[in-house]
């Protein structure tokens, strides 16, 4: 049977119990004290070994240096590092296997690759996905783009270690898997959208290792998802089979076959719907013209947005977006948006000297392959204005060496129209402080417009890689919300030098939350908040009135001083309109110890044995 509490490497079964135990490991960068258990998924067949370079439909002639230009052009080709094939192409196994070569281990590199498949059947594929590296279907819907093989996350360029599998994605897909079970051992900034697996689904490595925690989509797994060592997991608005087991904080809402609430033995949150979705834009092939779909707005959402005929929402097409690439400086995106195209992003790294400013309502700002916007000279990534519908996906941004006081702000200060019929979506937008390099921001994401929707994004204060230091890759704070009635669904935010999360809106949600405290505070002092012992993970401002949220878990892996005491994880006034659910503290193998969970209430942290303390309700 299983335990009665947490234990390091003995995952909680929902109906079922461990198949082994790992042995303890002591915690580390990420670390989860993951669970063993039987089977490995079969490699996918090989391929010919030629070169398949498949370039993009209708590449159109060069275009005009835009600072020569009167106006630029809309549509045009997606550039080097948009890898387009169809069942035809030859050699995509090669060509998949090259550019998983260059990017397995390349954390901190600039290569960035979309991996597009037309509509159509594919056989005896593995495509493994390394570092910045996407893979999409073409189609309208994931079964019109089917891959008869795999799509691989795994682990061993770090030893089986999955916790630093990051920035990778995969979309709008139909997967049958070689062994009946695909990998996708991945984790933050790895969302799995909109996918059909006609199989399982295995969440941990090649061996059962460290994994640190993901998120899952609009998907429909026919088998069951196995967990397995993922100490938290994050699914929205999808379908499963079953799910085998949970470690700390497994969240659901909106899916159907979830298993039933229980947290928090096993630790299950399940919401049976999600209040407000809208799926991300994307793109897919009409005829051999390329337009981007975008899904309607659905309220109490349940199960996936697409497999009963054409998908509800409008498209663009190509022609309407300025296609950017990483040359393009900010003047040049900011021309295309004020002559009312929307942007598409390539992949690459863009260097921006001021900031991309969004100020039409309904526009659309999409990456591909991880494009990452670098502001310099202490300028914002981009701004929005108060407007309607805008959309931001796809794209990471990446602290410059000079302070920015923002990076990206949703809303000016004092924002206050109601955009609750057409609201602005900011989705797998990523921000990362330092670990390419030197770069600092006081607040990395500011969200002043009501009724945002912020669905899965990863902020990041670097722990490990270039530039990484207490001082050296300063940032206060990861996000703030100023606006009222903003919903978060898949909410990660961590290492921050005081707030991770601070909100001041009203009628506030967050659906899942993931935190770790910054590991590289030197001191008990350096943290000290006045009389507070520590900053909160999760700060709910005094002022406030109304709030709720569910599934939420802070640790604490102190490794400069593990001396050092954090008073709590979550803080809020205590009124009868703010409300949370399903909590849990986690000291990782005794660096450092949490004294209550949220306000004064809840177990303290103790010793070295990584047991979860929680909360069920609070008040």
């Amino acid at each position: 049977m299983p335990p009665t509490s947490p234990s390091p490497g003995a995952p909680h079964s929902g109906g079922g119990t461990p198949e082994s135990h790992a042995p303890r490991r002591t915690p580390n960068r990420r670390t989860v004290l993951g669970a063993a258990a039987v089977g490995a998924a079969a490699a996918g067949a090989a391929a010919p070994a030629l070169l398949g370079l498949s370039a993009p439909a209708s590449a159109a002639p060069a275009r005009a240096t835009p600072r020569d230009a009167k106006d630029l052009p809309g549509g045009g080709d997606l550039g080097p590092n948009v890898i387009v094939f169809d069942p035809q192409t030859p050699g995509i196994q090669a060509k998949l296997d090259e550019i998983f070569g260059q990017q397995e281990s390349a954390q901190f590199g600039e290569g960035r690759y979309a991996l597009l498949f037309k509509p159509g059947s594919y056989s005896g594929l593995n495509a493994q996905l390394g570092f910045y590296t996407s893979i999409a279907g073409l189609g309208l819907s994931p079964d019109d783009t089917t891959i008869n093989g795999d799509v691989t996350v795994d682990a061993g360029w770090f030893d089986g270690n999955a916790t630093q599998n990051f920035w990778r994605s995969a979309e709008n897909l139909a997967l049958v898997p070689v062994s009946g079970t695909d990998r996708w051992a991945v984790a933050q900034a790895a969302p799995f959208r909109r996918m059909h697996v006609r199989g399982g689904l295995n969440l941990s490595p090649d061996g059962y290792g460290w994994a640190s925690g993901g998120y899952i989509a609009d998907s429909r797994i026919d088998g069951e998802v196995g967990p397995y060592s993922q100490q938290q997991w994050y699914t929205r608005d999808s379908a499963v089979g079953g799910w085998q087991n949970a470690v700390w904080n497994m969240v659901f809402s909106g899916v159907e076959g979830a298993p039933a609430q229980s947290f928090p033995d096993p630790p299950y949150t399940t919401l049976e719907t999600t209040p407000v979705s809208r799926e991300k834009p994307f793109l897919y092939l009409d005829g051999d013209d390329y337009r981007v779909f975008l899904p309607e707005k659905r309220t109490d959402a349940r199960g996936v947005s697409w497999g009963n005929g054409t998908p509800r929402g409008t498209s663009l097409p190509l022609s309407q977006f300025y296609v950017a690439k990483p040359d393009d400086t900010a003047d040049t995106l900011n021309q295309a948006l004020t002559q009312g195209l929307h942007l598409l992003l390539t992949p690459g790294v863009y260097h921006l000297d001021q900031p991309v400013q969004v100020e039409r309502a309904d526009t659309v700002v999409l990456g591909l392959g991880y494009a990452t916007l670098v502001p310099q000279g202490g300028a914002a990534a981009m701004t929005v204005a108060d407007v309607d519908g805008v959309r931001l996906a796809g794209f990471l941004i990446d602290a410059g060496p000079d302070n920015s006081e923002t990076l990206l702000e949703v809303g000016p200060k004092g924002a206050d129209a109601d955009h609750s019929a057409n609201p602005i979506t900011v989705q797998d937008v990523f921000v990362r402080i330092g670990g390419a390099g030197p770069g600092k921001a006081t607040t990395s994401i500011v969200v002043n417009s009501r009724h945002t929707i912020i669905d899965h994004t990863w902020v990041w204060r670097a722990d490990h890689g270039d530039g990484v230091g207490w001082e050296t890759n300063r940032a206060d704070y990861g996000v703030v919300v100023n606006g009222d009635n903003v919903l978060a669904t898949g909410l990660f935010v961590e290492h921050f030098n005081k707030y991770d999360v601070q909100w001041n809106g009203q009628q506030g949600r967050t659906i899942f939350f993931q935190n770790e405290k910054a590991y590289d505070a030197p001191n008990q002092d350096a943290i000290q908040n006045g009389d507070i012992k520590g900053y909160a993970a999760y700060k709910v401002g005094d002022a406030v009135t109304s709030h709720e949220a569910w599934g939420l878990g802070s640790y604490c892996n102190y490794t400069a001083d593990d001396s050092i005491v954090q008073h709590h994880g979550f803080a809020t006034p205590d009124t009868e309109g703010v409300t949370f659910h399903n909590l849990l503290v986690v000291s990782l193998g005794g660096k450092g110890q949490y004294e209550c969970v949220i306000n004064d209430t809840g177990s303290p942290t103790s010793g070295s044995d990584t047991v979860p303390s929680t909360v069920v309700d609070y008040p």
